[in-house]
């Protein structure tokens, strides 16, 4: 029906006749002259309709916004002052010579450039309005690009495509799994994949020792703006190569894929432990374009009788540490009160701060409510670590360790969006060296990524002291956000079998759950591992989005809803009896 996409016709296209089809983006009337901006994927390209073809001047003259049309004319140039620099198709337009009303449109329920106020249901109850936004279009337009590319890297690299299945057991993966309920075993259960974790590794058993998939994961876990009931993960699994090797392979895809769409060449990625990250940044995907961090400042606090500093200073797993903000010291009463309240979301139990006026005046320009709970020599020394200059405002996290870590890591990324300290640009990282396991609110222990993750140490060493152990995992993050994460995992029985004693999973259930990669690992398991990138997320900060849901076609809000079709919906007792399942009502009164 089209010979061309209407934002693709250019300069080059003069006097050439054209056939266009798309939707009408705006209508005007000038003077007996009807101009017609038609859109498509491509773009926007203005048509112009005179009295001259009398039938399809008429036809123009009917037609509104969404109407979809197909239209035949000639490109020409426009005239010198109409020309417009910030469309693609300024050059020209296109002077219509005959016009046939495809479908009508009724008025849309929100204008499409002023989205912006309407609310996000709205957008997502019309989704299939919203995505004719050019910002909609070109975001998933990039998702597509993207995908192709990430296909032709690891095609590239010998990696083979290979679907795992989508209906399958229930595994751990750190969320609630979506049921599906079977009719042919009633009773029972399938599970969707959380990720494709153990068919991959069955995979490296098997012998296809380069293996990848663009596949759709499931989790029933709490949502965010970077979260998704389901959600797309590049899934990379490959035998025979240390984390030395993957990670190579992984950077060189994502500084390929940022070369090719974001013009970006990439330097070779740093690398951070994860202890070093959580001491400096108080987070394991530390956002380096900011150039705060936290110091520690606990032996200093074990001179002052302060309890709420002394307490965590000398508790072997309590923290008090310091995030001084050049410049700070503008920050108003109430902005540190705002602060407070954010930091309490992480569990802090408040929030010290130190204003530095005039530090040559010594304590005396110093401003702050805990300065009488300690000693002139403390506050000196506090002041010569952290190289605090006039101006400055040091904020202060004293509490258990991983509290004190998540609320000061979350106010240094806080403090310095507002206060316009986030550098331009992208600051990519490998963080490593990550613990085995870390401790459960009961003392016990869980996997800090999953149980099939290899250790950094012996059987012997992981039985003797679990808690002290290294994994061999490995997480890239991109401007504060995980990107991808993967480890190489145990192809071992009896290291597995340590792993699951760890974690109290008894032979018996390690058996139900898992037995057969279990036994798939007595055949001759070759040494693996991988790693799984979050393409939503890889899109959404390729395009500068700020949230997955901008770079997804038909997103669930945060309460796993589809506002568009309504699901999940009622079934009928027909569908239930087949499935043998009965609802039971809850009381909720």
């Amino acid at each position: 029906m089209r010979t061309h996409y209407c934002g693709s016709l250019r300069a080059s296209h003069i006097d050439e006749t054209v056939t266009l089809c798309g939707w009408v983006d705006r209508r005007r009337d000038h003077g007996g002259v009807i101009f017609l901006d038609m859109r498509d994927r491509e773009g926007v390209v203005q048509v112009v309709f005179d009295p001259d073809t009398e039938e399809h001047f008429e036809r123009a003259d009917r037609v509104r916004s969404e109407y979809v049309l197909k239209i035949t004319g000639r490109v020409r140039a426009r005239s010198e002052s109409t020309v417009n620099d910030a469309m693609a198709t300024g050059q020209i337009e296109v002077l219509g010579k005959a016009l046939e009303i495809l479908s009508v449109a009724g008025t849309p329920p929100f204008p499409l450039d002023a989205h912006a106020s309407v609310g996000e249901d709205v957008r997502l109850k019309y989704r299939y309005m919203d995505l004719r936004r050019p910002e909609m279009q070109r975001n998933l337009i990039m998702r597509s690009r993207i995908s192709h590319s990430v296909r032709t890297f690891l095609e590239s690299e010998g990696f083979l495509d290979i679907e795992t299945p989508v209906l399958t057991r229930a595994t751990p993966e750190g969320a609630r799994d979506y049921l599906v309920p079977s009719r042919t075993h009633q009773g029972e259960f399938f599970a969707l994949p959380q990720s494709p974790q153990l068919f991959k590794q069955l995979l490296m058993v098997s012998g296809f020792d380069r293996y990848y998939q663009i596949a759709r994961c499931f989790r029933d876990e709490d949502l965010r703006a970077d979260r998704q009931p389901e959600f797309t993960q590049i899934d990379i699994e490959t035998a025979f190569l240390d984390e030395q090797a993957i990670m190579a392979i992984a950077e060189r895809m994502v500084r390929s894929l940022l070369a090719e769409h974001c013009q970006v060449e990439l330097p070779a990625f740093p690398r951070m432990t994860w202890h070093e990250a959580m001491e400096r940044y108080g987070s394991d995907k530390p956002d380096l374009r900011v150039d705060l961090e936290l110091v520690s400042i606990d032996d200093l606090m074990q001179q002052v009788d302060f309890k709420v500093f002394r307490g965590p200073a000398d508790d072997p797993a309590g923290r008090v540490a310091a995030l001084k903000v050049p410049g700070g010291a503008v920050i108003s009463r109430k902005e540190i009160d705002d602060y407070t309240k954010f930091v309490g979301i992480y569990g802090a139990k408040g929030l010290a701060w130190i204003k530095v006026n005039d530090l040559s005046a010594g304590t005396e320009g110093l401003q702050s409510p805990i300065l009488k709970f300690m000693s002139d020599d403390v506050v000196t020394q506090l002041m010569q670590r952290l190289d605090a200059r006039d101006g400055d405002i040091v904020f202060f996290g004293a509490d258990k360790r991983s509290v004190v870590n998540e609320a000061l890591g979350a106010l240094r990324l806080k403090v310095a969006e507002q206060l316009g300290l986030v550098a331009e640009g992208w600051a990519p990282l490998w963080v490593v060296d990550f613990p085995m396991f870390e401790e459960t609110s009961d003392g016990g222990l869980t996997p800090l990524h999953h149980p099939f993750t290899a250790p950094a140490c012996s059987v012997d060493a992981l039985r003797e002291n679990p808690a002290a152990a290294l994994s061999r995992a490995y997480d890239m993050v991109l401007n504060g956000s995980e990107v991808g994460g993967g480890s190489i995992r145990i192809f071992d029985p009896v290291m597995q079998q340590t792993v699951f004693d760890i974690l109290g999973i008894g032979s018996v259930e390690a058996e139900e759950k898992f037995g057969f990669l279990l036994s798939a690992l007595k055949y001759g398991a070759p040494p693996h591992g991988g790693i799984a990138f979050g393409l939503d997320r890889l899109v959404m900060l390729m395009v500068g989005g700020q949230s997955i849901r901008d770079v997804i076609a038909f997103p669930k809000t945060q309460s796993a809803h589809c506002v568009m079709t309504d699901a999940p919906g009622v079934v009928s007792e027909a569908q239930l009896r087949e499935l043998n399942i009965r609802l039971r009502k809850v009381d909720v009164s």
